[in-house]
Formats: structure tokens, C-alpha cells, sequence
């Protein structure tokens, strides 16, 4: 009996000794690194589970492992967070219109047939300039104005001949006429001259359709041939590096406190407050900035009439943690997170409130803490792996 304990025995502690160092060569068994908490204080030091021998994965308690292998892989980056002070902003709906004094609407003010300009007929997107002629609309009366017109101008022109030659005469006796009856007639036959000019072209008009802006062609749904009714809209013309976008509230007060703002989504986009207007219009308060690319001669990617989200910038201050965008991620629930770095190479998700301030950052008002090391690149990847 006492031959098989210390059998026994001996087996136990070749066993311990074998196992040992394969329960210190599992990966995943790693501390968070000292100071990542959240707001209200709680260590998120705790010891994560063993993973996968491939290091990537999710751990029960719901933070991933990625190894720093994988980080580099990844382009993971990190930032230490700190608390500041920003503006305010809220965002409203808006869309782009033109700016009145960089765009033209073209109109017939008497119909008519469409004849092509000098350079054809110009489609969307063509590049005009400023007194081009873009287009004829040439005039037809109907068949008994026509033939009104037609015998007057014959009646002028008549009248005409018969003051042409008693001007000639008149000229022939100069010195034994009065002069002033010569320059009666002379005046006489060059109003009857001018008057069936005047008919004689009214007959054969046709309206020339100029560009009042330089710009490009917004719109154009002409073709040769077309018989266009008075004030038809035949073109559109703007100028794409002029536009203004009109955003709308509910809130008069916050009307009166916006101070410039940004494009969600348009990260190139600088707004400039013209104005918000003093009558509402359909239950809202439009508001009126102009936008500018923020650097000189890159266009923006903006047409007429686009639906835009306005980030409008207040004269409130409020205070927070600033962060770029693309480090909010979305949690399981869909809820708004971050990624908080807890240890080498443990990552928690953290959720949060914030608030947009450009198309590029926001703010996080609730839910992170100073110095917490914060995924500002790579969020959607570590929100993919499960």
C-alpha cells in the first residue's frame, strides 16, 4: 500500500511539471494595462478569458483580443483623450440652391420655333460664358396677323417709293422751292423707309437666348425644331463654385444664435452665415449660407438641389472630448461607440454620446473619461471581429 501512494505521488508531480509551461505558452492570458477606467471611476483591468490560438477574437465579457501583429496590420492608432472647450452644434436639414446673383433662368417672352446658336445647342453640363448665345426661338404669328403684316409692309413700302421720287423732284427744283418743304419730304421718306424696315423684319424674327452668367448648363430639355409656349424655362445656367445651401429650424432662437457651420459628410465644405429670415415658411425659419470649398480650386461634390445635413455651429460653448469621427463605432445594439485600449492587446467597447462639430470630429459629451486611450483609426475593423 505504501509502495503504490508514493507511485501516486510521483505521478502527480510529473504531471504538474508537464503542464506548466503549456498553461504559460497559451496566448490571450493578458492584464490591461494600469489606468483605463471609465467615467465613474470602474478599473476595466480585469484579466481577460484565453482565446483562440490565432488572437483574434471576442472575449465573453465582450472586449476583442488583436494581437500586435494584427494592430500593425489593421493600422491601428491610438490617442490619450483630454477635455476641452468647443461650440455648440446642431444639426438641421437643408438642401443646395443657387446663388441669385451666380445663376440665370433663360424664358421666351413670346414663343416660337428653337433654332440652333452659333455653337448648337448646348447640353447639361456644358460650360458657356457670359453674352453666348445659346439658342434662336424664332417667332410665327398666326396666318391673319401674318397677312396683315404682309400688306402693310406692301402699303410702306409703296408710300416709300412715292416720297422717294417726290424727294427727287424736289431736289430737281431746289432754289425755286421753299426748303423747308424739301426737308419735309425728305424726313417723310425716311420714316416710311425705317417703318418698313421695322415690319418687314418683325416678319422673320427670331429671339436671340443668351447666357446672363458664365457657368455650366443646370439644365436644358430643348431639341431643333421644338415649339416652346411664352415663359417656358428652356435653360438653366450657374456657376458651380457659387452655391448656397438653405438650411431650415423649428427653433427661432436657435435661429438667432448659429454662427457658420459644415457639410455632414462633405469634409472639403466651409459655410459662411448670410442670414436666417425673419417670417416663417411652412412652420420653419430657412437660414441662408453661402459654401466654399476650403481650399482654392477643388470643386465640391454639390448639385442643385441636393438634400445636405447642416452641422451649425452656435455661439454656445460646451465642454467635452473632442475626437474624429471615424472613431465611433456602432455596438451590437447599434448604440454609438469607442474603443477603449485597456492593455497590449485588449480592446473594450465603450459607449458613448456625442455630438458632430464638422464632417471630420465630434465631440463625446458623455461616456469617456480623460486619458483613456482611444481608437481614433481602425473602429469598424475591431467592431468586425467576432
Amino acid at each position: 500500500m505504501t509502495t503504490g501512494r508514493l507511485r501516486r505521488d510521483g505521478m502527480r508531480r510529473i504531471l504538474s511539471g508537464a503542464l506548466l509551461p503549456i498553461w504559460l505558452a497559451i496566448p490571450g492570458i493578458s492584464l490591461a494595462g494600469p489606468g483605463a477606467h471609465r467615467p465613474n471611476g470602474e478599473h476595466l483591468d480585469a484579466p481577460s478569458t484565453v482565446v483562440n490560438a490565432s488572437g483574434l477574437a471576442r472575449l465573453p465579457d465582450g472586449s476583442v483580443n488583436v494581437p500586435k501583429i494584427a494592430q500593425r496590420r489593421m493600422g491601428i492608432r491610438t490617442v490619450a483623450t483630454q477635455l476641452s472647450e468647443v461650440a455648440v452644434t446642431t444639426e438641421l436639414p437643408g438642401r443646395v440652391i443657387a446663388d441669385p446673383n451666380a445663376s440665370g433662368r433663360l424664358q421666351t417672352i413670346h414663343g416660337g420655333r428653337i433654332e440652333p446658336g452659333p455653337n448648337g445647342l448646348p447640353v447639361v453640363g456644358r460650360k458657356v460664358q457670359r453674352g453666348e448665345i445659346l439658342a434662336y426661338v424664332r417667332h410665327h404669328a398666326d396666318p391673319f396677323a401674318a397677312g396683315a403684316q404682309a400688306s402693310q409692309l406692301a402699303e410702306l413700302r409703296a408710300q416709300r417709293q412715292l416720297a422717294d421720287q417726290r424727294v427727287t423732284r424736289l431736289e430737281a427744283l431746289e432754289g425755286t422751292v421753299p426748303r423747308k418743304e424739301l426737308d419735309a419730304a425728305r424726313i417723310e421718306a425716311r420714316s416710311l423707309a425705317e417703318r418698313e424696315q421695322r415690319i418687314g423684319s418683325s416678319l422673320s424674327a427670331r429671339e436671340a437666348i443668351i447666357a446672363p452668367v458664365e457657368g455650366v448648363i443646370a439644365r436644358a430639355e430643348l431639341l431643333l425644331g421644338q415649339i416652346v409656349e411664352p415663359r417656358d424655362v428652356l435653360f438653366e445656367v450657374l456657376d458651380p463654385s457659387r452655391l448656397l445651401v438653405e438650411a431650415s429650424t423649428g427653433d427661432v432662437a436657435l435661429s438667432q444664435r448659429i454662427d457658420g457651420g459644415a457639410l455632414q459628410g462633405v469634409p472639403g465644405a466651409v459655410l459662411r452665415l448670410l442670414g436666417a429670415a425673419r417670417v416663417m415658411r411652412d412652420g420653419v425659419v430657412p437660414i441662408n449660407f453661402a459654401v466654399r470649398p476650403a481650399s482654392n480650386g477643388s470643386p465640391l461634390p454639390l448639385v442643385l438641389g441636393q438634400p445636405v445635413i447642416v452641422l451649425a455651429k452656435s455661439t454656445e460653448r460646451a465642454r467635452g472630448i473632442v475626437l474624429p469621427a471615424q472613431a465611433v463605432a456602432r455596438g451590437a445594439s447599434n448604440e454609438p461607440i469607442v474603443w477603449i485600449k485597456s492593455g497590449v492587446e485588449r480592446f473594450i467597447p465603450q459607449p458613448i454620446q456625442y455630438r458632430s462639430l464638422t464632417a471630420e470630429t465630434v465631440v463625446v459629451t458623455s461616456g469617456l473619461s480623460p486619458e483613456n486611450r482611444v481608437v481614433v483609426q481602425g473602429s469598424p475593423l475591431i467592431a468586425q471581429i467576432r
